[in-house]
């Protein structure tokens, strides 16, 4: 059995309007029936609408707190990473052990987490990010990050439709015609695209960029207006198709093609992203203020920092009248669909990872180098190491 002597802990998400978990009952089952024993955290699936029953009825053990659950597991199932958990009075990094296993979206190049890392490597704790899973095909089971960009481009489009001050459609009317918003899409990735469709649907006039040619075609496709870059293709496609990290120069010349077409704009969706570092400022204050009050930006990267200056993570704010929607983790605000996309992401990530009821480390396999985020006391993500250096 593969996952025989493995203990899989499933502790309920802290971060606030966290609904997600990270095993649903199917994938609990599993686990189990391939000899694991996987512990759940009461009410952990609750806000999915997975009932502790239901965890209970396919052989799970429901225990009453997270800590017995970090106690006992040798492997630790997260939606987001380890927050401060008030009721507690602690960080949840102080309740891992060493050489426990976690495994979640750590978001690792972002500022706002850097101590978070270094915290886990100190604590001896062997940390794998699912927001770099690369894109090559025996991973795309795997894939997280694209299965919850398509939630948030999908749900970040109506948070900006629903604070708009005007109609997203064209309506004539008996005192005359009522133009459509203009809506602007910056990265034509997974996200991008659900955004892009959303504000179709909903009548905008749209139109998109990304510094990829493919990505472009794919959003061409959808039948929105393309915003062209002046970005070489060789410096902007990096390895699996996925945007590079541009060198500054580059990144200002992105800014100025971008802002006219910022400037015009009823809603910016922000969504460019570079896997494993922090996400490039685009979108500058003094763009910001260059739109019409009543405009609106959601900045859908700000878990990876933000694309625009005046984003601030896990709030929404007001800049000359300009509302900058810094919503993190947007897919958990539609729990059902995104619970069940990313608890199978995570057990196909784990079925990669363990041999003979042992988690292995291959670090010569694409998919341990780029998720890898903290072993043996140190970090080794590259990205991560980049970020915290600059």
């Amino acid at each position: 059995m593969k996952y025989k002597g493995l203990t899989v802990g499933i502790p309920k998400e802290i971060l606030q309007t966290e609904r997600r978990v990270a095993a649903v009952p199917e994938t609990a089952a599993a686990l189990i029936e391939e000899g694991a024993s996987v512990l759940v955290e009461k009410s952990a699936g609750r806000g999915s609408f997975f009932d502790d029953s239901d965890y209970d009825a396919v052989g799970a053990e429901i225990v009453s707190g997270p800590q017995e659950v970090y106690r006992r597991a040798d492997v630790i199932l997260k939606v987001k990473e380890p927050q401060f958990n008030e009721a507690l009075g602690c960080h949840e990094v102080e309740l891992f052990h060493e050489g426990q296993y976690l495994i979640c979206f750590l978001h690792p190049a972002s500022p706002p987490n850097h101590q978070m890392i270094k915290d886990l490597a100190a604590q001896g704790v062997v940390s794998f990010t699912l927001d770099s899973i690369p894109r090559i095909s025996r991973a795309q089971s795997m894939d997280a990050l694209t299965s919850m960009s398509t939630v948030a481009g999908y749900k970040g489009l109506l948070l900006a439709a629903n604070r708009l001050p005007k109609f997203m459609p064209m309506l004539g009317t008996a005192v005359g015609m009522i133009y459509p918003a203009k809506v602007l899409v910056v990265g034509a990735g997974v996200a991008g695209l659900q955004s892009m469709a959303t504000a179709k649907r909903l009548g905008a006039v749209v139109t998109a960029c990304d510094i990829r040619p493919d990505a472009c075609e794919q959003a061409k496709s959808l039948g929105v207006q393309l915003l062209q870059l002046p970005i070489d293709p060789e410096l902007a496609v990096g390895e699996g198709g996925y945007a590079r990290h541009l060198p500054p120069k580059e990144l200002e010349s992105e800014r100025e093609a971008l802002r006219p077409v910022v400037a015009e704009s009823d809603i910016v969706v922000l969504s460019a992203l570079v896997p494993g570092r922090q996400a490039p400022i685009l979108v500058t204050r003094e763009m910001v203020e260059s739109m019409a009050p009543g405009s609106i930006i959601v900045d859908i990267s700000i878990d990876q920092g933000g694309n625009c200056e005046c984003s601030r993570p896990g709030e929404v704010v007001e800049v000359a009248g300009v509302v900058i929607d810094g919503t993190k983790n947007i897919p958990g605000t539609v729990p059902t669909h995104a619970t069940h996309l990313f608890a199978k992401n995570v057990l196909n990530f784990v079925d990669f990872l363990v041999t003979e009821g042992k988690v292995t480390l291959d670090r010569s396999d694409v998919i341990v180098k780029d998720t890898l985020v903290t072993v043996d006391g140190t970090i080794v993500h590259e990205g991560t190491l980049e970020a915290i250096k600059e």
